[in-house]
């Protein structure tokens, strides 16, 4: 039998967990507050349905009052759950928040490296360095700085949980997105060679490519703010009918972070597309 919550006594990092827009309502069940939200974050999905199913969850963003907002709403659904203000590229502030979920929930059983950023889609001739030097290192050393802050506490307790973040982007190349797409190839490899490099250690790495979902990121990827005729021409080609949520993202998660579906998975990388690149 499956047992009530899937991941009760587990503790869980979530990098980019407060991404998104402000909503004005509360609806009191998970479900119906994802699918409503409009530009939440994958992060924000995965923090809610992991605390919803017993996790304690740390919620880590450099945007703190969005953050807050996130922390706020799940602590409303009685979760466990705590906020830290995060930026990823600071080895300073990884040791902090690992530091942070050992003193408030006594250790660190999952990390997901979900926190990313894009430039506005546009010829890649035309791209600045600077902002090139801005997607590698939210999007590729942020990761890196997490392997050498957390992976030395899942080798010392010899268990761990890694859920990367990645996209379909890698699945079909888009024109004006480069180095974005570079950056998640990268999280692709990452994923696969860590997971080569320390399963025998038991920690499983594992990652979700998820296809274009209406985030806070959309406007950049598509070049202006969607309306109804450009939602529906992005989800025109996906055989399910629509685009990818924050629901979807997270139940994917929640399958690689639960023991009780999966403890014989590492080095996967699990498309979250609704069919789109079959």
């Amino acid at each position: 039998m499956a047992p009530g919550k899937l991941l009760e006594g587990q503790v869980a990092l979530v990098t980019g967990g407060g991404s998104g827009k402000t909503s004005d309502t509360q609806p009191a069940h998970f479900d119906e507050y994802i699918l409503r939200r409009f530009y939440a974050g994958y992060g924000e999905g995965i923090a809610n349905l992991f605390a919803d199913e017993g996790c304690k969850v740390v919620i880590a963003d450099i945007n703190e009052a969005n953050g807050q907002r996130v922390a706020t709403d799940i602590s409303n659904r009685s979760g466990s759950v705590a906020f830290v203000k995060m930026n990823i590229t600071s080895p300073k502030d990884w040791q902090a928040a690992l530091d942070f979920a050992k003193a408030t929930f006594g250790g660190l059983d999952i990390l997901v490296n979900n926190a990313g950023w894009t430039y506005t889609v546009k010829d890649t001739h035309t791209v600045t360095e600077q902002e090139y030097d801005r997607v590698f290192d939210i999007n590729v050393k942020g990761i890196f700085h997490s392997v050498n802050t957390v992976l030395p506490h899942f080798l010392a307790q010899g268990s761990g949980n890694i859920i990367n973040i990645g996209s379909c982007i890698t699945e079909n190349p888009t024109k004006g997105l480069t180095w974005y797409g570079a950056t998640k190839g990268a999280v692709d490899m990452i994923t696969r060679h860590l997971a080569k490099e320390y399963s025998s250690k038991g920690i499983r790495v594992n990652g979700i490519s998820p296809s274009i979902g209406q985030t806070s990121l959309m406007p950049d990827f598509i070049g202006k703010d969607p309306d109804a005729a450009s939602l529906a021409s992005l989800a025109a080609p996906v055989p399910l009918n629509r685009l990818c949520t924050p629901l979807d993202v997270a139940k994917g998660s929640l399958y690689f972070a639960t023991p009780y579906f999966n403890n014989f998975q590492t080095g996967i990388i699990l498309r979250v597309d609704g069919g789109h690149y079959i």
